[in-house]
């Protein structure tokens, strides 16, 4: 039995080596992000971490962990954004408001799917000019649902959460134990 990441993202592989787990492979699937017409949030998230972890090539016994992080402002998602400008859009949107970061995963073993989503509700606040512009000249914003991470420099913009802070971050630590065992991962397993 082999452990394949599906997944390209750091932070996911330091999450899971708090677990112990060491992926014997790194495998981000090339998937179509894009959300359908109408699509809301949490059922978009959900929809990619499954299409993820079936797109991942795996022997039968393998087992392939993938995640999707998204963004949620009511029923809009904000993804990683394109450029700059709309990395400081999304900031502006979520400043002062609550949003939802919806974190989904998809354990895969031969053709059975095992799947949960981490919702964690989160509110950041109004950002100056000087605080936009210093955030989004570092460059943390790309690549990063929202626009932002919280385990970065963005983490001096959230005076409030509630949920799942690795949920937050990428990858549920607590889902992500009970899939992984569901599908017959010893992740407690002794030195």
């Amino acid at each position: 039995m082999r452990f394949i990441l599906g997944s390209g993202s750091p932070r996911r592989k330091e999450l899971l080596a708090q677990l112990g787990i060491v992926p014997d492979a790194i495998t981000p699937p090339d998937i179509n992000e894009d959300p359908k017409k109408g699509e809301l949030p949490r059922p978009y998230c959900a929809r990619l971490a499954r299409e993820k972890a079936a797109a991942v090539p795996a022997g039968d016994d393998d087992i392939v962990l993938c995640a999707d992080t998204t963004v949620a402002l009511g029923r809009r998602i904000l993804g990683k954004p394109r450029d700059a400008g709309e990395a400081a859009q999304f900031l502006t949107a979520l400043g002062g408001r609550r949003h939802d970061v919806i974190t989904a995963i998809a354990v895969r073993r031969g053709t059975r799917i095992w799947t949960r989503e981490s919702v964690s509700a989160v509110k950041m606040k109004r950002l100056s000019d000087v605080e936009l512009n210093a955030y989004l000249q570092g460059g943390e914003w790309q690549g990063k649902a929202g626009g932002y991470a919280i385990q970065g420099a963005a983490g001096a913009f959230i005076p409030w959460i509630s949920g799942s802070f690795t949920g937050i971050v990428g990858l549920p630590l607590a889902e992500t134990a009970a899939l992984l065992q569901a599908a017959g991962y010893p992740v407690w397993r002794s030195s």
